[in-house]
């Protein structure tokens, strides 16, 4: 996924509201920007660390820069929890992950469930459906394991729930991770954080809901996933 234009460096002074930042741009100017993140950001607050923004010079905006990169632990990461099923359906277009492979049509946002949208649905040309929940990850605290969530989700433990129900009534449900972090070998849900997911993960896999993980490349000029990685068993 390219940017529409190279994003621009800032140096992070607070996060705060969970949904704007105050940053110091290289020419010294000081902003407001809004951070497409509602999440904890766990790591990812540290005043003083680099950042990169995206501009828009649209007037009806209320915050005209949107933050997109955290550098962290010498590695940049990406916050924008809005990119991840463009990424996903990128990959899955290019063929990067071989067990979602063979479809005839791909559609986004499509209802299921229970007055909920699956993010990406693939159908098969004998009409078999494949029901892809995706999730953003950037959350890592040791070594090169990438962790989900970094705060409690109960939204999620609902999709989990919703995509076994696909599996018992036929179809396929699978959960997919975009690690928006290019130091992590391999991905795990983070049981101490938030046990209610992990033990729905735990469920949802046994009703045979699968798993799979893309690492992704991420640059101020683009982030794309780069390498599939393996879920660990909780």
């Amino acid at each position: 996924m390219l940017f529409p234009s190279p994003l621009i460096r800032g140096t992070l002074l607070q996060r705060y509201k969970r949904f704007l930042a105050d940053i110091r741009l290289s020419s010294g100017e000081e902003i407001t920007a809004s951070v497409p993140n509602t999440g904890s950001m766990r790591g990812l607050t540290t005043p003083g660390s680099p950042v990169w923004l995206s501009h828009s010079a649209n007037t009806t905006r209320k915050y005209e820069y949107m933050l997109q990169i955290v550098e962290a632990e010498n590695t940049l990461v990406g916050i924008n929890t809005g990119l991840p099923n463009k990424i996903a359906e990128e990959a899955i277009l290019a063929g990067m992950i071989p067990e979602l492979t063979g479809f005839s049509t791909l559609k986004r946002e499509q209802k299921y469930g229970r007055n909920s949208r699956i993010d990406i649905l693939l159908t098969t040309g004998n009409g078999q459906k494949t029901y892809v929940e995706v999730k953003n990850v950037h959350f890592k605290r040791t070594d090169t394991l990438a962790e989900f969530p970094d705060s409690v989700t109960a939204r999620g433990a609902r999709h989990l729930a919703e995509l076994g129900a696909m599996v018992q009534a036929g179809h396929r449900g699978v959960m997919l991770f975009v690690i928006q972090r290019n130091d992590c070998d391999s991905m795990s849900v983070c049981a101490d954080l938030d046990p209610v997911y992990a033990a729905a993960f735990t469920k949802a896999r046994q009703h045979g809901v699968e798993a799979y993980a893309i690492r992704c490349h991420i640059s101020p000029e683009a982030i794309f996933a780069d390498q599939t990685v393996p879920v660990l068993t909780l």
